[in-house]
């Protein structure tokens, strides 16, 4: 019975997280909707000099903060669940990028900024598989 409930709770969660940071605009950055990217952030983000490889910039991050903890790894079924591959990673990108950008995830550790702004911008570039 509590993992029931745990389970409706956690699609709840999901559900509200995704409707509340789907409008608008971006948290930070070049924001593909047209926003100004601006919500709180004093800071704008500018794509045009961080690099946007998923191979070399993106993958290594989801490898070390993603899968290494165990969070996002095979079989995981927390939030977007496994983000184990391009596909996945690509899949759950509208769900990521708010996550990072307010900096929820990776939970119990910290993204550097530049770790943060090549995820951001390689999602806000049309998250290619390169």
């Amino acid at each position: 019975m509590k993992a029931i409930l745990f389970i409706v709770l956690l699609e709840l969660f999901y559900i509200l997280f995704s409707v509340s940071c789907s409008k608008g605009s971006s948290a930070t950055g070049n924001n593909p909707s047209g926003g100004n990217g601006s919500s709180g952030a004093t800071t704008t983000l500018d794509c045009s000099t961080v690099a946007k490889s998923f191979s070399s910039d993106v993958n290594p991050i989801v490898q070390s903060f993603c899968n290494a903890s165990g969070c996002h790894a095979a079989g995981s079924t927390n939030g977007p669940g496994p983000l184990t591959n391009y596909t996945e990673v690509f899949n759950a990108r509208s769900v990521i990028r708010p996550a990072i950008a307010s900096g929820l995830m990776p939970q119990g550790s910290s993204l550097t900024t530049a770790q943060k702004n090549s995820f951001l911008c390689w999602i806000d570039n049309g998250a290619p598989d390169n």
